[in-house]
Order: C-alpha cells, then sequence, then structure tokens
C-alpha cells in the first residue's frame, strides 16, 4: 500500500488514495488527478472526457511533481496551446498521481455544475 495525498488549490481539499489501488476511473488515465477530483467534488473542467486533446483540465503542480507521472509528447504539444500554462503546467486527464501532490486549479478550468454520473 502507497497512501498518498492530493491537494487541490484555491479550494483547499486534500484527497487520501492508495497510489497502488486508484479508484475506479471513468475520465482520462487510471489514478489521475481529473478522475481523483471528479471522484471528490473538486470540480475542473474536461471538455474531451478526458482523452488529452483539449487542455481545459490544465492544472498547475505547485508541490509533488515527481510524484506524477512524466508528461508524454502528445501532452506538452496540448500544454504549449494552454492559455497560461507554465513549466509546472500538466493536463488532469493525464498526469498519474504516485505520491503526495498540491495542485492549483486555475480560476478558468473550474466548473460551476457537477457532472458526476
Amino acid at each position: 500500500m502507497t497512501p498518498c495525498k492530493v491537494t487541490f488549490q484555491p479550494m483547499d481539499v486534500t484527497v487520501e488514495m492508495d497510489a497502488d489501488r486508484p479508484p475506479a476511473h471513468t475520465h482520462g488515465e487510471p489514478g489521475c488527478l481529473l478522475d481523483l477530483a471528479l471522484k471528490n467534488g473538486v470540480e475542473i473542467e474536461h471538455a474531451c472526457g478526458g482523452t488529452g486533446v483539449c487542455g481545459t483540465c490544465h492544472v498547475i503542480v505547485t508541490e509533488g511533481v515527481e510524484n506524477l507521472s512524466p508528461p508524454d509528447n502528445d501532452e506538452l504539444d496540448v500544454l504549449d496551446q494552454v492559455p497560461g500554462n507554465t513549466l509546472e503546467s500538466r493536463l488532469a486527464c493525464r498526469a498519474v498521481v504516485h505520491g503526495d501532490v498540491t495542485v492549483r486549479v486555475p480560476n478558468w478550468n473550474r466548473n460551476a455544475v457537477s457532472e458526476h454520473t
């Protein structure tokens, strides 16, 4: 068991999970930030449904970048087109959690409506 905590700012929501057994996924890669956020009431835009092609689930990693899967070239290409991207930017649908992480969700990325099924 690899316990870890993921904190979403500025909502100040911290979620605990077992990185070896991520919850069943419905959006993005299994164990990704987007799926973890949505399952815990943190609404992040995801216009493409988590397929990694639109960039609307852009987040900025403020701590623990080494505890996420590395971005591939496709993710980096999408991030190049995202407004407000930084060297710490990731697509929440592609960043798989392996340890403690803190991310900031930009204001324009926060959903006002829950889309849970």
